[in-house]
């Protein structure tokens, strides 16, 4: 019997599931173009398409797939800078700076960390001086000990997954 992973079910993916060759066809064609439709998608894996759609229907059910929301480029909204934010908490305040922090809107994604600080929050901002206000709104934060921003220059290598298909 498989052991359930807490930290699985509670993102919404299913414990223990892992791709296969079969997924991997779709993901791969997917990611070539994420507006294919089902039929498109059947006909350019030799899938059938109702495995297609039970394949798509799962994927969304688990977890699998992330939202239409990470393929919206910031600087097409008008943040162009980005920035990592290192923060060190005081730890049995997490949970409501990890609060305080989704409320914040140029807040994209908070990662908690091990080791010397304790979360990895990405921001996006207008300028400098906004980053500026940003962070002091981060720093503001009651539990928040310190931070140490780091602006990012340039993208060397882009959030990717696909070459972990190959894998299958």
């Amino acid at each position: 019997m498989a052991t359930l992973n807490t930290n699985e079910v509670a993102a919404g993916r299913t414990p223990g599931r892992t791709a296969d060759a079969i997924d991997a066809a779709i993901l791969r064609r997917l990611s070539d173009d994420p507006d294919v439709t089902t039929l498109a998608l059947a006909e350019s894996t030799g899938l059938a398409r109702n495995t297609v759609r039970a394949r798509l229907a799962r994927y969304r059910a688990g977890g699998a797939l992330k939202s239409f929301e990470r393929r919206i480029d910031p600087a097409f909204l008008g943040y162009p800078l980005h920035a990592h934010v290192i923060t060190k908490v005081t730890q049995r305040k997490l949970t409501s700076v990890a609060e305080a922090l989704a409320g914040i809107p140029e807040v994209l994604e908070v990662s908690g960390l091990s080791g010397v600080a304790d979360l990895l929050v990405h921001v996006v901002s207008r300028d400098a001086e906004d980053l500026y206000r940003v962070t002091g709104r981060i720093l503001a934060i009651d539990g928040v000990k310190r931070t140490n921003t780091g602006l990012v220059m340039q993208e060397l290598v882009g959030y990717r997954v696909t070459q972990l298909l190959d894998e299958h």
